[in-house]
């Protein structure tokens, strides 16, 4: 890691209490967590307009608080800003946005803007969270893993979306069936999204590097790197951002919106196909991230 990282802070369930921590846990020390009711942290985020310092004072000044040990089985991490009712929260996603698909290039800065694709991925309750299994449909065609930003943002009363920061997650899907037809894209999607607690309170990152090792009966089946930063894409993420939030669907009073970047090349176009079972493990080394999940085919009840 040799940029600057800004602050983190995560929320999780203790007791049936829910909390929010400043930091990650180290791996031996004690962590402080402040007592928070459900909606309290979006509401600070929209209330500080940006102010981490106000943010703070917001989530800390008179909180019940709690040490906990490294590891304590009865803390459960959750992924960022997900409220109790998990259908006020909205996972979508841009598709084609990396400047390898666009010949190295990246958009007209004075052209007129042509937005990216678009995809539905599902409720708050579809988000899988590291070490959780991903599932997907029983037969797909061919599946790929997607290391991406998530951008994070919570509506106010008005509709108006406040940006909290950013995290990463593995967007599963079916590229295989997407390839076939594209216009099967909605249902390549239908597969689980992993995002990982950490909640970075800056803005999206121009620069995340990583890799990805894919590990099938103990051994690795297939590594490589990837690049999911601003600086990867051919599209502004403002740009994109905006476009979105014209839409009101998702401007609804309450909502909190996970909007993935999109990926870069991964094993499907190094000819790898995941199976049944498999590993993938994410190493996001720009931010000090690394998080994996277990690949399950479900079929038919």
């Amino acid at each position: 890691m040799s940029q600057s990282l800004p602050p983190v802070l995560f929320e999780a369930v203790h007791r049936g209490g829910r909390y929010v921590g400043f930091g990650r846990p180290e791996p031996s020390a004690p962590q402080t967590l402040y007592r928070v009711a459900d909606g309290q942290l979006a509401a600070a985020f929209i209330a500080a307009d940006g102010s981490q310092t106000a943010l703070r004072a917001a989530v800390t000044e008179g909180a019940e608080t709690i040490t906990v040990a490294a590891g304590d089985p009865e803390l459960r991490l959750l992924p960022p800003l997900l409220p109790t009712v998990t259908g006020n929260a909205l996972l979508s996603g841009f598709m084609g946005t990396h400047k390898k698909k666009w010949g190295g290039q990246s958009a007209p800065v004075d052209g007129e803007f042509t937005p990216p694709k678009w995809f539905f991925k599902g409720f708050g309750d579809w988000v899988r969270l590291p070490g959780e299994t991903l599932d997907v449909p029983a037969r797909p065609v061919a599946l790929i893993e997607e290391p991406e930003v998530a951008l994070v943002y919570v509506n106010d009363a008005d509709g108006r979306p406040h940006y909290a920061g950013y995290t990463f997650g593995n967007d599963l899907c079916d590229i295989g069936l997407h390839r076939q037809d594209p216009g099967y894209n909605p249902y390549c999607k239908l597969c689980d999204t992993a995002l990982t607690p950490w909640l970075f309170l800056g803005a999206p990152p121009r620069t995340v590097t990583g890799r990805v090792t894919i590990v099938r009966d103990g051994a690795t089946a297939w590594e490589g790197s990837f690049d999911c930063g601003g600086d990867a894409l051919y599209y502004r993420v403002q740009d994109m951002v905006d476009h979105l939030f014209s839409f009101p669907a998702v401007r609804r009073p309450g909502l909190v919106n996970y909007v993935l970047l999109g990926a870069d090349e991964a094993s499907f176009h190094d000819g790898f196909r995941i199976a049944d079972g498999d590993r993938v493990a994410i190493d996001v080394k720009s931010h000090g991230v690394a998080f994996e999940n277990a690949v399950r085919y479900v079929s038919v009840a």
